[in-house]
């Protein structure tokens, strides 16, 4: 199986997971990328009267508009039953490394107002430990050059994603050369960092539940197992 049909498998696998969450006075957040893409047209087909969504990024806001799908202010929603979004890496505790499509902060914000966080991804995605994957950092543009010496000082080796803005209107830094043992450690390191908005590492607030699509089935994974 390509990585489009285990994609739209692990989506359709999210949907029938989350189903009883969702109704006409629910709302729900979905996150950024084309694994939340396909979860968005499997909501969308299944003509499911919802309530509305939370969405993490212009790219994602677009998506549902093209579908009538309303869209929600989190201020206005307050705290999320469930927020489904994909991941660049997940390691076997479910910490989760993201923003490979630039939209880690409110990824981020989306995940932390949420009770549920279903992470959805094909099994390339599982690691025993974070880092191959580059680590996106979202950096205000005044402090690219402080915030790169800092990673560098952390052991990083960190690269300007060139014509890449934000819908914050910040720029990414992404760090490479890393083996991230202490996730959590990490993150708050990196986030302590003057001109830091956020980093990628989702490991204070990991997924609660990991489904990964293989070649034959669908893998689940669960924080409290």
């Amino acid at each position: 199986m390509g990585q489009d049909g285990k994609k739209r498998q692990v989506a359709e696998a999210a949907f029938e997971k989350v189903r009883h969450l969702l109704d006409s006075e629910t709302p729900i957040g979905i996150g950024t990328g084309s694994t939340a893409n396909c979860f968005i047209d499997v909501l969308a087909e299944s003509k499911i009267d919802i309530l509305g969504v939370v969405a993490s990024s212009k790219a994602t806001e677009e998506r549902l508009g093209h579908y009538g799908i309303e869209l929600l202010d989190l201020n206005a929603t307050g705290i999320l039953p469930v927020y489904v979004d994909g991941a660049d890496e997940a390691d076997p505790k479910l910490n989760l490394i993201k923003g490979g499509g630039a939209a880690l902060t409110r990824e981020k914000i989306i995940a932390e107002a949420s009770v549920q966080f279903v992470c959805i991804a094909d099994d390339s995605k599982r690691v025993d430990i974070l880092g191959q994957f580059p680590l996106p950092v979202e950096v205000i543009p005044m402090a690219r050059s402080l915030v790169g010496r800092a990673l560098v000082e952390l052991g990083g080796d960190p690269e300007y994603r060139q014509g890449v803005l934000t819908d914050n209107g910040n720029l990414i830094l992404d760090v490479h050369g890393m083996s991230i043992t202490d996730p959590k450690g990490f993150e708050l390191a990196i986030n302590q960092i003057p001109g830091v908005v956020t980093c990628g590492l989702f490991a204070k607030r990991p997924a609660d539940t990991l489904l990964l699509a293989s070649d034959t089935d669908i893998l689940e994974f669960s924080r409290d197992a």
